[in-house]
């Protein structure tokens, strides 16, 4: 099992990292402030907490759970930290609600991240549902479906092994090619106000059907 590093303690960091924990993965989750993290209700028993520089230096693969409007920013802190890792970015960065539009009109945020890290394998995947599915997929009455971008095939090889870890079969899982695709699946973001309003925070995700 590959060790994980999560940034990031909220509900989508934490949600994930209990999961990989479940799974069998070596867990750390980088926090700012460890400690407070770590005795909060939201901390995950089986998981080492540490600050950011230690999680992204010691894990074989990171997973950015950080908000998609700081994500860029704090990541690029942790150039040297990263340098030759996995990157998961399942961030949208956008603006505020209720519009919540792309916050970067040029390039996705995954773009920019591997502009900013051109050292780090970035790959984007699990920003089109609701957090609750990313960790059960099959939670839900349609299979969903779990995109990836990125420009290394080895890196998304590894991740797509991580997310059969978390419950998504092979046949749910949609490689769209270079890192330039994530522009569509961040784009759908543009869905999420609308369906939560019509709904509210009920689990979905976007299915590709054939």
């Amino acid at each position: 099992m590959a060790a994980i590093g999560i940034l990031g303690t909220g509900r989508v960091g934490s949600n994930l990292a209990r999961a990989l924990v479940t799974a069998g993965h070596t867990v750390v989750i980088g926090s700012r402030t460890p400690e407070s993290a770590a005795g909060g209700r939201d901390a995950v028993p089986g998981a080492t907490y540490t600050g950011p520089r230690d999680a992204a230096r010691t894990s074989d693969i990171v997973i950015s759970a950080l908000p998609g409007h700081v994500a860029l920013d704090q990541l690029a802190e942790l150039s040297t930290e990263l340098r030759g890792k996995v990157l998961v970015d399942i961030a949208n960065a956008t603006t505020g609600a209720p519009t919540m539009r792309p916050l970067h009109t040029d390039a996705s945020l995954a773009e920019h991240l591997q502009r900013a890290l051109p050292g780090t394998r970035v790959v984007k995947t699990l920003n089109t549902m609701l957090f609750t599915v990313m960790t059960d997929p099959g939670s839900l009455t349609t299979p969903p479906t779990a995109f990836l971008s990125g420009d290394d095939t080895e890196a998304k090889r590894a991740v797509a092994s991580l997310l059969g870890d978390l419950g998504w079969r092979e046949e749910w899982i949609e490689d769209l090619g270079d890192v330039t695709t994530a522009r569509a699946t961040e784009a759908l973001i543009l869905l999420v106000p609308h369906v939560v309003r019509q709904h509210g925070l009920r689990p979905f995700a976007v299915s590709l059907a054939r």
